[in-house]
């Protein structure tokens, strides 16, 4: 496949402006670490924006940082690392489930996170990524250079191009640069791991430890097949489940909201173990990546996203003799593995519907990305309403055309 790689906007709004003209399609690549998440693409060339990296401009003590948006993240994380902040949202690396063991898997972009609207599992407490974001520059489809949102969060007026930007897998505009606010590292953090319960029993627990004031930042639940895949040595027990609860803050505050919440569930669980610092890190960057479905080859993994009191109900309509699964979110984010072969998921997809909740096709074979929808349950009005927003930035149509819906 051809492709091109501008060096600065310019060009790169003309190679835009050029494909617009002629009607051709473009595949727009970053580090190319999320080709296969999203439906399959038909296009002849591809755009790459691996020019546009380094940092703008990072001031630690207003907690703004602006990069380009192909800088990777390994990059990012080291930076802040160094002023002991980070991205409150937690970005996932989904790269080692979409592209295995790879080099490939290890060349996450910030300008692929935001455009993907990637989340791990500090979501619930801290808010997706789109909500850290406070400015982008990019190119739209017809080649309009354009800039929205600032350096501070009241410097939005009119539509927030920000967060429509955000989650639009790269079909409306070509992400040049990213703004956005950046939060102090926690300075103590503990993990506290419930061994041996079921999937009802779990979700009695997040509803009481995520309903309390004890302020929990992650909640998640590994069935014991899971588990047992885990590289943290007190988690990877073969026999038994785990249910993990995390507290962060200064170490006063986690110290008073840990003796607090282990009162307040003891009817419920007892805690079998903590995990500090390093374990804690490595645990919850596996369920951030969702490592645990890491290696399920001939499997379709979807990411259901429900109200969390209904998850207990949702497990009960799969199938899991046939499927693996775990719990991010306190229950609202469900983890599934489904086989390829397996009835198309439409079924589950009325289901959640009635449940109130949705899911995307994260990892699947051309021939089901290439048929399923990305989106379940299916709504015809939204796919009106965002091919209305692609004429918008997109006349022609020629940014990663078929990306989220079929002829979008």
């Amino acid at each position: 496949m051809e492709t091109a790689t501008p060096r600065d906007e310019a060009e790169l709004a003309e190679a835009l402006s050029e494909a617009s003209g002629g009607g051709r399609p473009l595949e727009l690549v970053g580090r190319g670490s999320k080709r296969s998440l999203g439906r399959s693409t038909q296009v002849a060339a591809s755009l790459s924006m691996a020019s546009f990296t380094g940092v703008r401009f990072y001031e630690p003590e207003e907690l703004v940082l602006s990069v380009g948006a192909a800088t990777p993240m390994v990059e990012i994380e080291a930076l802040l690392e160094e002023q002991g902040q980070m991205l409150a949202f937690e970005p996932a690396d989904l790269g080692p489930l979409l592209n295995g063991e790879t080099k490939e898997s290890r060349g996450d972009s910030l300008g692929g996170i935001v455009a993907c609207n990637l989340s791990g599992p500090r979501r619930p407490k801290a808010g997706a990524a789109r909500d850290h974001v406070l400015g982008v520059k990019g190119v739209t489809g017809e080649g309009a250079c354009f800039k929205t949102g600032g350096r501070v969060v009241k410097n939005v007026t009119g539509y927030d191009l920000c967060k429509l930007l955000s989650g639009s897998f790269g079909t409306l505009a070509a992400i040049t640069e990213v703004t956005l606010k950046v939060l102090p590292r926690p300075q103590k953090t503990r993990t506290l791991l419930f061994f041996g319960l079921t999937e009802t029993e779990a979700a009695a627990l997040f509803r009481t430890a995520m309903g309390s004031a004890y302020d929990i930042s992650a909640a998640a639940y590994l069935p014991a097949p899971l588990a047992s895949r885990s590289g943290v040595d007190l988690v990877a027990d073969p026999n038994r489940s785990v249910t993990a609860l995390r507290l962060e803050g200064s170490a006063p505050s986690v110290a008073a909201r840990q003796a607090g919440l282990l009162a307040l569930l003891a009817a419920l669980a007892t805690c079998g173990e903590e995990l500090h610092a390093m374990r804690s890190l490595d645990f919850w960057r596996e369920v951030r990546d969702c490592r645990p479905l890491v290696g399920r080859e001939g499997s379709a993994i979807w990411r259901l996203s429900i109200p969390p009191a209904s998850a207990a109900a949702m497990l009960r309509a799969l199938s899991p003799a046939e499927e693996d699964y775990f719990l991010d979110w306190g229950g609202g984010l469900i983890w599934l593995a489904r086989p390829e072969d397996a009835p198309e998921p439409i079924a589950f997809g009325a289901f959640l519907e009635r449940l109130g909740g949705h899911a995307m096709l994260v990892r699947a074979n051309d021939g089901l990305r290439a048929t399923l929808p990305l989106f379940l349950p299916e709504h015809l009005e939204l796919e009106v309403l965002a091919g209305r927003i692609k004429d918008s930035f997109d006349s022609k149509r020629v940014l990663n055309p078929g990306r989220l819906y079929a002829g979008l």
